[in-house]
């Protein structure tokens, strides 16, 4: 299979799906304008564009097709696909584990299918398996929801690195990205890479999985593998601009990890994930994770202080809340749900950095830093940089804190630009 014949393929699968599209799903839009994924063009070619070769596949249960059936489980069906190996990243290939777990090395009792742990593996472990497994062609199709810590895209990083050690294929099924086309935040600067972030790129950063595999493929991995991987495709998708909602798609949401019910939970988590580097909750254990965030020491004020702020595209409201896992567990926590009241103007980076400086200054007694806000802290690993703590214990401003990264943000989207694939408002 050469490029121009895979290529080929998925076009002609694109094609005959506007003719007679079918949706499950689909919130109130017309199928035949709703996205069509990655994933889904090459289904509707009968996968023959991955005939004749040992494939394995990294995926969780967001690699569905329209019908709501899993890609595995479909590639398996049709027969074309020889799949000798499916890799399952954080919360697992089927999702049964919380974060920071994985699935155990098994078979899928579905497909017969060995599915291999590949939750935190990095080049080394991931060639191991592809070997093992004996991998010509690596399939990657998970949702992802745009914020450099959310760990799939650096699964996706360390499998490539394997594959162009290995002189494998890579092809990506690309997916819309949740909170659009927008690169927003701080970059990651050496010296704090880790499994939530491997390379240098900012919080938001506004590209799909396959835009993404674009860029590390030549702007990373000839310095860090050695070599690029030769044979990259992404299987782009129909129909989808970086300015739109994911609610416009027509397509159906399946929870990337436990506590991301909802592609409105991944709108404010790109912003409001930093008070995971924080003793305050960030919501995991309610039924709002990322949109309630409270601590024991939390009052009406906070959200008050934070209404003040004028924040573009959005209101917070007073809120209580007990989790039931993660922190805090069983204690009443005060403090404020998010209400997004207009997407478009709506920046969830400036919004946690706003939602920090408001709390430190309202319960400067109080607050804290997760792990006391020594050097190793984790607020470092999500910010990318000691730069937040320092400012925000010093009493800089939003707005100070913000222009702090404008330069790095301003030359991080001039270097992804030759990757972007879809056109929009970027």
């Amino acid at each position: 299979m050469d490029r121009r014949t895979f290529i080929a393929s998925a076009g002609a699968a694109g094609a005959a799906v506007v003719a007679a599209p079918s949706v499950a799903f689909a919130t109130g839009n017309d199928p035949a304008r709703a996205v069509l994924t990655g994933a889904q063009r090459l289904a509707d070619d009968g996968w023959t564009a991955l005939s004749g070769h040992r494939v394995g596949v990294i995926s969780n249960p967001t690699g569905i097709l329209p019908d709501a059936s899993h890609i595995v489980d479909s590639m398996v069906a049709s027969g074309a696909v020889n799949i000798v190996g499916v890799f399952g990243p954080e919360h697992g290939f089927r999702g049964s584990a919380q974060a920071g777990e994985a699935e155990e090395t098994t078979i899928d009792p579905r497909t017969g299918v060995t599915v291999y742990d590949a939750y935190g593996a990095q080049e080394a472990g991931f060639m191991r398996m592809f070997a093992e497994a004996d991998v010509e062609v690596v399939v990657f199709d998970i949702q992802d929801v745009g914020a450099r810590f959310y760990t799939y895209i650096w699964t996706m990083w360390s499998a490539m690195r394997a594959a162009a050690r290995m002189g494998l294929k890579f092809v990506v099924l690309d997916r819309p990205n949740p909170v659009g086309g927008s690169a927003r935040g701080p970059m990651l600067f050496p010296g704090f890479e880790s499994g939530i972030g491997q390379r240098y790129i900012v919080q938001q950063h506004g590209m799909t999985v396959g835009e993404l595999a674009r860029f590390f493929n030549t702007e990373f991995l000839p310095d860090d593998a050695g070599a690029s991987v030769e044979d990259l495709e992404v299987v782009t998708m129909r129909r989808w601009r970086p300015d739109s909602r994911y609610a416009d798609t027509g397509l159906p949401w399946v929870l990337p990890s436990p506590n991301m019910p909802t592609p409105e939970t991944a709108q404010v988590y790109v912003g409001t994930c930093v008070f995971e580097g924080t003793t305050a909750s960030e919501g995991r254990g309610t039924t709002r994770p990322f949109e309630l965030i409270g601590a024991p020491y939390g009052t009406y004020h906070w959200a008050d202080d934070l209404n003040a702020a004028g924040l573009p595209g959005v209101d917070f409201r007073e809120a209580y809340f007990v989790p039931w896992i993660s922190k805090n567990v069983g204690v009443v926590n005060g403090g404020v749900q998010l209400h997004v009241t207009d997407p478009a103007a709506f920046d969830p980076v400036r919004t946690g950095v706003a939602m920090l400086v408001a709390a430190k200054g309202r319960y400067p007694d109080t607050f804290a830093w997760r792990g006391g806000g020594t050097s190793d802290g984790f607020i470092h690993k999500l910010h990318g940089s000691e730069r937040l703590r320092v400012m925000v214990d010093a009493g800089a401003s939003t707005d100070d804190i913000v222009a702090s990264w404008q330069d790095e943000l301003a030359e991080f989207d001039r270097r992804r630009q030759p990757y972007l694939l879809y056109r929009g408002r970027r």
